[in-house]
């Protein structure tokens, strides 16, 4: 679909990429991975046409269309949600009018018998077969299912985008993304901005309706998911492993251990050939032995080794003064933004050095609850911070609150007290901003780079209570994990708002769930948490959530909810049954819907388009996918009253 053919990229006189190539085919689930500066981000823009490159070609055939998500992005202001995504329709509009066009011309027209009256009904139909094939009679309950699944509430879908935050409008621009249904998607850090649920649903939808893909993600568990194949970019080179994110980095530890024996057994040739040449350099009778060997060493290719990140993040959080027994006590603590409230009878108590998550979909409360114990915002009840609590507070917006006129060094310098001031330089080191880096302006950072500094920021305050609110958006995964190192050390006590179930696992001991006006607490980490709730992963936690008020009203006492064995046993067999079903109408569903892409394909090229059998074929199998998708929900809908009541 698309072939990437010697590209080269230059900054300067400073080489990206030289001589790279390779191919995207369909279906492929492309994970474009490396280090910062690795030139990812670089690659995506290339592909899709923003950016030109020194050397090679990019070829995408005509009929392929591309979409492609940056990072940032410039956004609108001027519609509501709904006529913001419904630009992905555009077409389809064309396509209404053209049609209005054409019935009015029919209700006005009396020469039934005429061939031009024959041709414009002709005409007609065959507007009208492309109209439904393009999904015209349906593409507004397209755009509702996909504004859901990213999280948006139907009350949401009216109102103007510039009631939302930056996040939520990324999630806009990739609701028009992902309707356009281009044939290859091109998604630059996508999970930035999405809560645990809806990751899940892009995943599932990634794997069930998109063509190609190409991601690049410091999300380890979604690009995981999402991946059939690796790309790697080291050393100004692309490495192909034709495998998911997992496997790839057990087969790059394998090829890494390769390169360095042989890299070694390449010095010591070269050492061995030196060491001749140096001996018998001046001997007559070694002059031809000598100049063979001089040859042979100019013909060594050296053998290069794959770069690894060695700048180290060595997360070391100052000592501070003890805090008392309980830095946080809640008792009846409520919030509410008019009727609408947010979370009520809240009672929790988090004693020292205790390390809890709170998870929830975005909108249940988290960030909110965290702007409490921080008297950011009024609440009602009682919240007590304990005696001699400092507290470290990293927000979701932090990273934007830098001063974009500073330097990087600068930025440091004036929070640095005391014989800290000497070390900046290694500290900016430590934290990859080492060298020219320090002297760069704040405006000039990207995301990740900003989040680092607003870290390093945090690390120079000596504090006995942490507040992480989304740690590790835009961190790589290197960074991730030595800042879960820094924190598991921590001696203090520490609150982790987090959708990364990678980062929280091994890393807290207590979780809060935020849903439905409550927050509920569990003890144990956070896989632990999931098999307490009868779910395989934190995605699942959307239709769990929106029942959590019904079922806390309900609860009935452990004696008299006890199933017996026969029950259980017998309620057991069903879910599995309906699971199964669910399972074989996916399977169905998508069978269908690549049956109609190939007709659909087929309908696009000129001797398609004249085919009738193709349309009555396409008609059929929309009304088959319309009854297997009745089907499917009617078995989802089984599965999860099941689950429910289990």
């Amino acid at each position: 679909m698309i072939s990437v053919e010697n590209l080269g990229v230059e900054f300067g006189a400073v080489p990206l990429f030289r001589d790279v190539s390779f191919v995207v085919n369909d279906k492929d689930r492309i994970a474009l991975v490396g280090k910062n500066g690795a030139g990812k981000s670089t690659m995506l823009k290339i592909m899709a046409g923003l950016q030109v490159p020194t050397a090679g070609t990019v070829a995408v055939p005509r009929d392929t269309s591309v979409g492609y998500l940056p990072q940032v992005m410039v956004l609108s202001d001027e519609r509501t949600v709904r006529e913001e995504a419904g630009l992905a329709f555009a077409h389809i509009s064309e396509m209404r009018e053209r049609l209005d066009a054409l019935n009015r011309e029919l209700s006005e027209r009396t020469d039934y018998d005429s061939d031009s009256y024959m041709a414009l009904v002709e005409k007609f139909t065959h507007e009208n077969d492309r109209f439904e094939m393009c999904g015209g009679l349906n593409y507004q309950a397209e755009l509702e299912r996909t504004l859901t699944g990213l999280g948006f509430a139907r009350e949401d879908f009216d109102r103007p985008t510039k009631e939302f935050s930056g996040g939520w409008r990324m999630r806009i621009e990739l609701a028009k993304l992902l309707l356009r249904r281009p044939d290859v998607l091109l998604l630059d850090e996508p999970t930035n901005h999405l809560d645990i649920d809806s990751i899940q649903w892009l995943e599932n939808f990634l794997a069930m309706h998109a063509n190609a893909v190409i991601v690049v993600s410091h999300d380890r568990a979604f690009i995981n998911n999402v991946s059939n194949r690796t790309l790697e970019i080291s050393c100004g080179r692309v490495y192909d492993y034709k495998v998911k994110y997992d496997d790839y980095v057990r087969l790059r530890a394998e090829r890494r251990e390769q390169q360095l024996r042989a890299y070694e057994n390449q010095q010591k040739e070269i050492a061995d050939i030196k060491d001749f040449i140096e001996r018998f350099r001046y001997k007559p009778t070694k002059a031809v032995q000598v100049q063979s060997r001089i040859k042979q060493l100019e013909k060594i290719i050296p053998i290069e080794v794959d770069e690894v990140d060695n700048a180290c993040l060595h997360l070391k959080f100052p000592p501070a003064m003890r805090s008392g027994d309980y830095p946080v006590i809640c008792d009846g603590v409520r919030k509410a933004y008019g009727s609408h409230v947010v979370f009520h009878d809240v009672n929790l108590t988090i004693k020292r050095g205790e390390k809890v998550a709170f998870v929830g979909r975005n909108g249940e409360g988290k960030s909110t609850f965290v702007k409490c114990i921080m008297n950011e915002i009024p609440y009602d009840g009682h919240l007590k911070i304990g005696h001699n609590v400092q507290i470290g507070y990293f927000a979701q917006n932090q990273a934007q609150l830098l001063d974009g006129e500073q330097t990087v060094f600068d930025t440091i310098d004036r929070v640095a007290k005391g014989d800290i001031r000497l070390r900046i330089r290694d500290i900016l080191g430590a934290f990859m901003f080492g060298g020219e880096a320090s002297d760069k302006k704040v405006k000039v950072l990207s995301g990740g780079e900003r989040s680092r500094l607003a870290m390093i920021k945090l690390l120079l305050e000596p504090v006995n209570f942490l507040i992480l609110d989304e740690p590790t958006n835009h961190l790589d995964m290197r960074s991730k994990d030595v800042l879960k190192e820094a924190i598991r050390d921590f001696d203090g006590t520490v609150i982790v708002v987090s959708h990364d179930r990678e980062f929280l696992d091994g890393l807290v001991t207590k979780v809060y769930e935020f849903g439905g006006g409550l927050v509920r607490e569990h003890i144990g980490g956070i896989y632990d948490f999931l098999a307490s709730r009868n779910i395989s992963s934190l995605n699942e936690l959307s239709s769990l959530g929106n029942n959590m008020k019904t079922v806390a009203a309900e609860e009935k006492p452990a004696e008299q909810g006890r199933l017996s064995y026969e029950q259980q046993k017998e309620a057991q067999k069903k879910l599995r049954r309906l699971e199964k079903q669910v399972d074989e109408c996916e399977k169905i569903v998508a069978d269908i819907e690549q049956q109609i892409a190939d007709i659909e394909a087929r309908l696009s090229t000129a001797d398609g388009a004249s085919d009738a059998t193709l349309y009555e074929r396409h008609g059929e199998l929309k009304r088959r996918l319309d009854k297997a998708v009745d089907e499917w929900e009617a078995a989802s809908v089984a599965l999860d009253e099941a689950r429910d009541g289990r």
